[in-house]
C-alpha cells in the first residue's frame, strides 16, 4: 500500500512538473505577423539559444508561470525563435540582436520595433516591462519622435535613451547620443548632466566628445570624479578593441590599436597590452607577441608576478631566439623576487634548459624541488626535469 502511495505521488509530481514546463511554440514569423494584424495586437518575439543559461532560466522561472503566459497570449501574438535555426538566425540578423535572451515587441503592420528587452529578468520586472510595452507613450517610436522634435532637451533624450538601452547594446545608443551632443558647445559639455550623456552613449574613441574629455580631464573630474573618467576611458578602449580580438580581425585591430595608443595614458597602454597578447596568442603571431612584450613588459606588468610568469611560459613554448629568452629569464627572476614560488623556479629552470645553460637549470630545478618538499607537494614535474638534466 505504501509503495502504491509513493508511486502515485511520484507520478503526480512528474505530471505537475511537465505541466509547468515551458515549451516554446515555433509559429512561423509571417504567420504571427498576419495573426497579429488580424487581432489588432503587437507581436512578442523571444530570441534564445539552447546553450544560453539566462534564456533557460527565463523559461524555467518566468515562462513556466501560467499567469505570465496567459497575459502574453491575451495581449500579444507570441513567437519564440532559436537563433541557431534558420528562421531564428534570420530574425536575429534582421533586428541586429547581439544579446540573449532578447525580447522584441513589434508592430505587425510595419515591423517597427515598439519596445525591446534583453537579458535575464525577474518575473515582477518582466511583467512591469511587458505592461509598459503596451503603452504608446512609453514605446520607442513615440519617445524617438518626442526627442527628435526637441533634440537639445536632455529630459526627452534620457527618456528615449533609457528605454532604448533596455534592449540594445551600448553601440546602438551612439546615434541619439550624438544628435543631442551636437546641440551642445564644447564648454557646455563640462557638466554633470552632459558627463552622464557621454558616459552612457559615446563609444567612438575619435569622437569630439571623448577627445574633449581627454583634453579636459581635470575639469570633467571636478563635475564627475576621476574614477568615473578612468572607468569610461577603460570602457571605451575595451569596446573599441574587443570585437576585433573576438573575431580575430588583425587588420582592423591594428588600425584601432594605433588610435587607442595615441591617447598616451598608462591605463590605456595596459589595456592595449593585454589585448595585444590575447590576439597574438589566438592568431599565433609570435613575432608580434615578442615585439610587444620586449617593448612593454617591464613598463606595464613589472610588479605583477603572475603576468610575468604567464609571459615566460609563452616564451618557453613559442619563442626560440636566445637573446629574447634571456630577457624572459630576467622577467621570471623578478617574479621570483616578488614571490618565490615553485612554479616560478621550475619555469626558470626550463628557460635555462632551453638556452642550454645546464648549470643554472639544475640550480633552479633544485630550488623548485626544495619548495615542493616544504609545501608537501607532488614533485613529479621537477623530478622529471632533474632526471632529464642529470642524464645529459
Amino acid at each position: 500500500m505504501r509503495f502504491l502511495y509513493l508511486f502515485f505521488l511520484f507520478i503526480s509530481l512528474q505530471t505537475t512538473s511537465a505541466q509547468n514546463q515551458f515549451i516554446p511554440d515555433d509559429m512561423p514569423y509571417n504567420t504571427a505577423l498576419n495573426n497579429a494584424k488580424a487581432q489588432g495586437k503587437p507581436v512578442f518575439l523571444m530570441l534564445y539559444a539552447d546553450w544560453c543559461p539566462h534564456c533557460n532560466l527565463m523559461k524555467k522561472e518566468v515562462f513556466s508561470d501560467p499567469a505570465v503566459i496567459d497575459f502574453l497570449k491575451k495581449n500579444y501574438v507570441c513567437v519564440w525563435k532559436n537563433i541557431e535555426k534558420e528562421e531564428g538566425t534570420a530574425l536575429k540578423n534582421k533586428f541586429n540582436t547581439k544579446s540573449l535572451p532578447s525580447f522584441l515587441f513589434i508592430d505587425p503592420a510595419t515591423e517597427t520595433l515598439l519596445y525591446a528587452l534583453k537579458g535575464e529578468l525577474k518575473k515582477e520586472v518582466f511583467m512591469t516591462e511587458v505592461n509598459n510595452a503596451l503603452n504608446p507613450k512609453l514605446q520607442l517610436p513615440y519617445l524617438e519622435k518626442e526627442f527628435l522634435a526637441d533634440p537639445s532637451n536632455v529630459d526627452k533624450f534620457f527618456n528615449y535613451l533609457n528605454t532604448l538601452k533596455k534592449g540594445k547594446d551600448r553601440t546602438d545608443l551612439s546615434i541619439p547620443t550624438h544628435i543631442y551632443l551636437n546641440t551642445q558647445s564644447d564648454a557646455q559639455l563640462i557638466s554633470e548632466t552632459n558627463w552622464r550623456v557621454i558616459a552612457n552613449g559615446v563609444t567612438d574613441i575619435k569622437s569630439r566628445e571623448f577627445q574633449y574629455v581627454l583634453s579636459h580631464n581635470k575639469e570633467f573630474a571636478a563635475v564627475a570624479s576621476q574614477s568615473r573618467i578612468d572607468r569610461k576611458t577603460e570602457s571605451i578602449i575595451t569596446e573599441s578593441l574587443r570585437p576585433y580580438v573576438d573575431n580575430l580581425d588583425t587588420t582592423n585591430y591594428y588600425k584601432q590599436r594605433e588610435i587607442a595608443k595615441s591617447i598616451r595614458l598608462q591605463k590605456v597602454d595596459s589595456l592595449v597590452f593585454k589585448f595585444d597578447l590575447t590576439l597574438a596568442e589566438r592568431t599565433e603571431k609570435w613575432q608580434f607577441y615578442k615585439k610587444v612584450t620586449l617593448e612593454s613588459t617591464q613598463k606595464l606588468v613589472w610588479n605583477d608576478a603572475s603576468s610575468l610568469k604567464d609571459i615566460g611560459q609563452t616564451y618557453l613554448k613559442h619563442i626560440s631566439d636566445t637573446e629574447s629568452l634571456k630577457k624572459s629569464i630576467v622577467w621570471i627572476k623578478h617574479a621570483i623576487e616578488l614571490n618565490d614560488s615553485y612554479d616560478g623556479n621550475l619555469l626558470l629552470a626550463r628557460l635555462y634548459q632551453k638556452i642550454k645553460d645546464k648549470k643554472l637549470a639544475l640550480q633552479y630545478a633544485k630550488d623548485a624541488k626544495e619548495i615542493s618538499k616544504e609545501m608537501n607537494w607532488n614533485p613529479k614535474e621537477v623530478d622529471a626535469l632533474l632526471k632529464e638534466l642529470n642524464a645529459k
